[in-house]
């Protein structure tokens, strides 16, 4: 667990016995975005404090664009929908965009090459979260 208890005001808790069984059984995912509007990490992943702390920072991205019911207007790439493809993303397009912003602001690679107007959603959530830093 990251040094903080939050990040961008949002809590960072331990997960309850029926999460510890499905990040046990699922190692890599590391984190999520929880239904009470808390980020919770994988116990049993392997990611070292810095990866640790960009999931926290995906997952606080995750959970703003869901309690502000961000609708995102832009296009996703071709590329994009075929890296999806065969995930739950694949299914839930406007899950998909929030996970594409959420990658953005945490840094990670997976979300493919962003377009730029990708890049200006980014950059304006980047600023949102920043404000709740305050």
């Amino acid at each position: 667990m990251p040094n903080t208890q939050s990040i961008y005001g949002y809590e960072i808790r331990s997960p309850h016995p029926t999460e510890e069984t499905y990040f046990k059984t699922n190692p890599v995912v590391s984190g999520m975005a929880a239904e009470d509007g808390r980020i919770v990490l994988n116990p049993y992943s392997k990611l070292s404090e810095a990866q640790r702390a960009a999931v926290t920072k995906n997952e606080a991205a995750r959970l703003w664009l869901r309690e502000h019911r961000v609708q995102p207007s832009f296009r996703l790439t071709p590329e994009q929908l075929q890296a999806f493809q065969g995930t739950p993303y694949s299914q839930d397009e406007l899950a998909l965009k929030h996970s594409i912003l959420s990658r953005f602001i945490s840094g990670d690679p997976s979300a493919g090459a962003i377009s730029e107007e990708q890049r200006q959603w980014g950059v304006w959530l980047r600023d949102q979260l920043e404000k709740r830093n305050k």
